[in-house]
């Protein structure tokens, strides 16, 4: 429970267990409704650094609109109701925008334009959280079982809340890393012939199918120093052919670069490194080359990813694009 409610209670005491996501998105309203508050009473002409540092705390709602879109609204989407990934969503986007028009105002110390760009801020939020308070949480306490708001507790950590300190687990138990979280959950599709990784389940077909079109030319040499993979991309930067595979990736170098090779798996050995980067001019085109070090939870070294991209297009672009232009 955040720190910002009275003596540790909660209105929510009862109606609610402890940590309950419900209970946490009502319980970040009541924070939201407080800031917005504290901002409308503050001077900002006499106070400006503490209004902009308010407001900040304010913006902090991103993490609560996050969690409601990558946790709450697959859990709706799996009971048939898919409205709010759509409408809710493209409201919380149009708040992100307000937010960052604020936020221009504020850098630019326009007074005038932070109290009517923040005053749109504060009716968007209190209208959304009306909505989530009278319709979607309500709603989302009648769709989903016990057992799928206990499964919230991973994903909820992993984005994070607008509180200093977290909420109690729901349930009370020692929090377990998605990685080895062995409960298997319901999804609507089989896993038989997928291996599960980090986070999701892939067959071997798919994983290669990724590695083919990534506009990456990944290497990848295990700790004996011995190349066991690459991806087999269309347009290579560096070109590779079969042969490598199993080939001590020293001899896979041009002899003036050897000493650098040996010298980033010496330190990436020794935990002294875990990245080398490189930029280079390579037939008209600028080259990033990373080196990573692969090592598993305990840190133990297993080899090293080497990655090469063409930049050139990446470097070359200015301002934004946010809508296709396939038909341009």
């Amino acid at each position: 429970m955040s720190e910002f409610l009275n003596n540790n209670t909660s209105p929510f005491e009862g109606q609610y267990p402890d940590g309950h996501p419900v209970r946490t998105y009502l319980e970040e309203n009541l924070l939201i409704r407080s800031i917005i508050n504290e901002l409308q009473s503050v001077n900002i002409q006499e106070n400006f650094e503490f209004f902009k540092e308010l407001f900040n705390k304010l913006g902090k709602v991103e993490l609560h609109f996050a969690r409601k879109e990558n946790q709450l609204f697959p859990y709706l989407e799996k009971h048939g109701w898919t409205s709010p990934s759509q409408g809710m969503w493209a409201f919380h986007d149009q708040i992100r925008d307000e937010i960052k028009e604020t936020r221009k105002a504020i850098e630019a110390e326009d007074i005038e334009a932070i109290i009517m760009n923040a005053q749109q801020v504060f009716r968007s939020l209190e209208h959304i959280m009306q909505v989530e308070e009278g319709r979607l949480l309500p709603n989302a306490m009648n769709l989903l079982s016990e057992e799928e708001w206990k499964e919230f507790r991973d994903g909820d950590k992993e984005i994070g809340w607008m509180f200093d300190t977290a909420p109690t687990p729901y349930p009370e138990v020692e929090y377990i890393h998605p990685g080895e979280d062995t409960k298997r959950k319901k999804l609507p599709f089989g896993t038989e012939d997928k291996t599960h990784y980090d986070e999701g389940y892939l067959t071997p077909a798919q994983v290669n199918s990724i590695f083919r079109i990534l506009p990456v030319d990944i290497t990848y040499v295990n700790e004996n120093d011995q190349v066991v993979f690459y991806n087999r991309g269309e347009d290579r930067v560096f070109p590779r052919s079969a042969g490598i595979i199993g080939r001590e990736v020293k001899f896979c170098h041009p002899p003036k670069s050897v000493d650098q090779v040996l010298r980033i798996l010496e330190e990436f050995k020794a935990g002294t490194q875990d990245l080398a980067e490189f930029w280079i001019q390579f037939k008209g085109k600028f080259i990033h080359i990373q080196y990573f070090a692969v090592r598993d939870e305990d840190r133990t070294y297993r080899g090293v990813i080497e990655m090469s991209q063409d930049v050139t297009h990446i470097r070359e672009l200015e301002g934004q694009q946010r809508l296709l232009d396939w038909d341009s």
